[in-house]
């Protein structure tokens, strides 16, 4: 990558936003070099107002004790809407952290642009028709100049994808099956996200036939099945090792997953890992309350006067879970997640043909709150790993999941660094 002839080597698109400015903030938490005296990262904000990104570097300098941010931090404007001023930022950036959403409306302008003047691009989408559809229409292209698209790099994906990696790689043995159940633990206060993701959630599941399209279009050949099929879990079921109900995930975690498992299976030859992805509640009064919650969704978003009223009244809808002033620094502060891998496979002396497992293993990502802490740790320790890590990824360039372009790099051990721990909870042979 181009990082020591450009301007910045990271460039933070969207970061008067509600999501960028914490991610401009944990840019400026990084160590610039492990020698004191050692060179500084060079990077950005970017955005239409330069009055509100001189306010975001403010506000970081403040929450970080300093009196000002370095001089060198760039502010360059420009505007999604405007092909141009996305093309001059893209010239000054190595790598574009691109915090602009739902990135069904906003995101391909800044791949494009990303692309075509080579600069590398990651976001945080957990939009799988937007991910997929990226993929379809420029990897080839990205590959061609030799840069790096990789979307979904926030929580929950990162935890997720990277999740899946880990447990694989302490298995003693192949891994063939991986269930993972989410844990939101929220304080006295209660959990409250964003209204953008709420929004992206709204226009994806009233758009799910393009979707569908898309995947039948792309006739990829079925990927197969190693080993004992792992068994789908009823829609609200009891797990028995957490003590808690659960149901699917309807997030991109599945589908990001199941892209990166392809990509290991068609290009590394690695044994493909099956996968289900679940939510866990504590109490039976949380089920019906997301269960009630969840048929308002689903009829609602059918509808285009139905999806009006879902983004006009988040805080209605989603019971108090969304709102469109997102959550006060208390309950950021109160609230961690944990992701439980339970997975299953083969001892190398045990055949994947004929026999049930004879492996299981159980581990676990834990993190700060999961929306403004967590995924903005992911998203630049992604970046800095695309930086650092150059002769570990997949060579040439293309659109990516994170666990593909990252499975060879440092990624997870920066991770563990930054606050989101992977660990080992327990591995047996039955």
């Amino acid at each position: 990558m181009a990082a020591d002839r450009r301007p910045y080597e990271l460039v933070v698109f969207g970061a008067s936003g509600f999501t960028g400015q914490f991610v401009a903030l944990e840019v400026a938490r990084q160590r610039p070099s492990p020698e004191p005296r050692g060179p500084a990262l060079r990077w950005a904000v970017a955005g239409r107002s330069r009055v509100k990104l001189t306010e975001v570097l403010e506000k970081v300098a403040e929450k970080l004790e300093r009196p000002t941010l370095p001089a060198e931090v760039g502010i360059i404007i420009c505007d999604v809407i405007n092909p141009a001023s996305l093309d001059e930022m893209a010239k000054q950036a190595a790598v574009v952290l691109n915090c602009v959403g739902p990135y069904r409306f906003y995101g391909e302008p800044v791949v494009k642009a990303c692309i075509e003047n080579g600069a590398s691009c990651i976001d945080i989408s957990g939009e799988p028709q937007f991910l997929e559809e990226m993929y379809w229409k420029y990897n080839e292209r990205a590959a061609e100049k030799g840069v790096y698209i990789i979307g979904s790099s926030g929580f929950d994906s990162i935890p997720a994808d990277m999740g899946v990696l880990y447990t694989r790689n302490k298995l003693k043995g192949t891994l063939t099956a991986v269930e993972s159940f989410l844990t939101i633990n929220s304080g006295p206060k209660g959990l409250c996200i964003h209204d953008g993701t709420w929004k992206s959630a709204v226009y994806g599941f009233g758009d799910q036939q393009r979707l569908r399209t898309l995947r039948k279009q792309s006739h990829l050949k079925p990927v197969p099945v190693v080993g004992a099929k792992l068994k789908r879990r009823w829609p609200i079921s009891y797990c028995n090792e957490l003590c808690e109900y659960s149901f699917p995930f309807m997030g991109a975690d599945a589908s990001v997953v199941k892209r990166t498992q392809r990509y290991l299976y068609e290009n590394l030859e690695e044994t493909p890992v099956q996968y289900a992805a679940y939510v866990t509640v504590r109490s039976l009064a949380s089920v019906i309350k997301l269960m009630f919650a969840g048929l308002f969704f689903l009829l609602f978003v059918k509808f285009s006067i139905g999806r009006q009223l879902l983004v006009k009244f988040p805080w209605l809808f989603s019971f108090g879970y969304f709102s469109s002033k997102g959550p006060t620094q208390k309950q950021m502060d109160d609230a961690s997640f944990i992701f439980t891998f339970f997975g299953q496979g083969y001892s190398q002396d045990h055949t994947t043909k004929h026999n049930k497992p004879n492996m299981k293993i159980c581990t676990q990502v834990k993190g700060p709150e999961a929306g403004y802490v967590a995924t903005p740790i992911a998203m630049v320790q992604a970046a800095v790993t695309l930086l650092k890590d150059t002769t570990e990824l997949p060579k040439g360039g293309g659109v990516f999941t994170p666990g593909a372009a990252f499975s060879k790099t440092r990624l997870i051990e920066r991770l563990n660094q930054n606050g989101i721990e992977f660990s080992v909870v327990s591995s047996s042979e039955v």
